[in-house]
């Protein structure tokens, strides 16, 4: 794979001791399984990036996707994942400080972007002062104790002065990936997602959407790490690598990370 090989300067100084076991181990151990847990808003542009690396390499990704919470609670009982990727930083470094993953390989993957999206094309103006009308019964967020994107929501409710009143209309749901589901039903008319999560649907131009201004709420910075029961996981290491490389952040620009 000339295209990425001929990075292995840059992929050093990037990566550490994944790159150096991408580029010293990817050509002998094809054919390994790599389990991945998987933040739900980066569901869409994992399975793109996973299809990607299997062709590449050999590998197979195994992935799970859900709440960056519910993923910790489950590395903390022993669930046999290789490699997380969050929706924050904080779980990672959680995780590094409780010895359960590898310091190292810690890095921040991605910046999300919040937006309100609502299940009527006409329903979300340019400003999202649809939140201050009564043309909406409910509003979806994911739960701010467990999910990142939950949490920005809020920030962003308060940083309008509406989340007081606002707390009789709202929905807690799991996680972006279940807010996503619900607005798309018609259950709830209103949500906070991903954009990610928009541009990973066919149908979301029939919807409508406001990009959140990034000033309304804390950095949505995104982490990855491996854990350390995958420290000699060749696979786990070359997609650990792999998804810091130019070809990954193409992806990952196209789905609206930055």
């Amino acid at each position: 794979m000339p295209h990425l090989c001929h990075r292995r300067s840059a992929l050093k100084a990037a990566c550490g001791l994944a790159a150096s076991a991408w580029l010293g181990t990817e050509a002998a151990a094809n054919g390994q399984t790599v389990r991945v847990a998987v933040a739900a808003n980066f569901a869409a542009t994992m399975r793109e990036l996973a299809a990607w690396f299997e062709r590449e390499t050999g590998h197979r990704v195994l992935a799970a996707y859900g709440s960056t919470g519910k993923f910790y609670a489950q590395l903390t009982q022993g669930a046999p994942f290789d490699l997380l990727l969050a929706a924050d930083t904080a779980t990672p470094q959680r995780l590094v400080r409780e010895g359960l993953a590898l310091a190292a390989t810690r890095r921040t993957y991605a910046t999300g972007r919040l937006v309100l999206f609502g299940s009527d094309a006409a329903l979300v103006d340019s400003k999202g002062e649809v939140l201050r009308s009564q043309r909406f019964q409910r509003l979806s967020i994911a739960n701010p104790k467990v999910a990142p994107y939950g949490l920005a929501a809020e920030q962003t409710l308060r940083a309008l002065g509406l989340h007081s009143a606002m707390q009789s209309r709202i929905v807690r749901a799991e996680s972006v990936a279940q807010v996503m589901q619900q607005v798309l039903s018609g259950n709830v008319q209103l949500g906070f997602v991903a954009l990610s999560q928009i541009k990973g649907k066919a149908d979301a131009p029939k919807r409508s959407s406001w990009l959140v201004p990034a000033e309304l709420h804390a950095p949505i910075e995104q982490g990855m790490v491996l854990l350390s029961a995958a420290a000699a996981q060749p696979a786990a290491l070359a997609l650990h690598a792999w998804l810091l490389t130019e070809p990954a952040r193409s992806v990952m620009r196209k789905f609206g990370y930055t």
